[in-house]
């Protein structure tokens, strides 16, 4: 269990990475736009010249257009749009990293959960059964430990809250000595 969250958690930290590092190169974005508008206008310069002669009576009319000049006008127009800062990116990664890391933490080191008083001397009593088919004798017991012996070996079993049993050698008892039979 532990080594799939671990998984999953480098599986999600590496996505954020790659998308901080996709989006770093693009958060500020130039635009511009060069517009190029001719502005033509039909101004014709109309010139009229009389000439009148008197003798034979000639009237000659001269009409001249002269084409206007003007240069073509150019507009620049520039817009500059900004998207998310780089460094907003930055801080999204380290918070995400942050919970990600908080979250591993808070799942590794949760506690097992205390099992019942009921459920406990059950297996406290399935491990002194397992030992006395093996031999061992019960000498003493409590709500979660058994002393066992032997011969003249001894063992304690011991039930914890989560459940897990232990057992431990326990050092022998001493042979009890045998009364006096002289007085003094």
């Amino acid at each position: 269990m532990t080594r799939v969250l671990a998984l999953a958690a480098l599986f999600a930290s590496g996505i954020l990475t790659a998308g901080v590092l996709a989006t770093a190169g693009s958060a500020d974005t130039t635009t511009t736009e060069t517009t190029t508008v001719q502005t033509t206008s039909t101004e014709h310069e109309t010139t009229t010249v009389e000439q009148t002669t008197t003798a034979p009576a000639t009237t000659v009319v001269t009409t001249a257009t002269v084409p206007p000049t003007t240069a073509p006008t150019t507009t620049a127009t520039e817009s500059t749009s900004s998207g998310t800062p780089t460094w907003v990116w930055v801080v999204l990664a380290l918070l995400g990293a942050a919970l990600i890391g908080l979250l591993v933490y808070v799942l590794m080191h949760r506690g097992p959960a205390a099992i019942p008083e009921t459920e406990r001397r059950l297996r406290l009593q399935g491990a002194i059964d397992t030992w006395a088919a093996q031999g061992w004798a019960l000498a003493s017991e409590s709500a979660d430990t058994a002393v066992l012996q032997r011969g003249n070996e001894r063992m304690t079993v011991t039930v914890d809250p989560t459940g897990h049993i232990t057992t431990n050698a326990a050092p022998p008892q001493a042979p009890a000595q045998p009364p006096d039979r002289w007085p003094e």
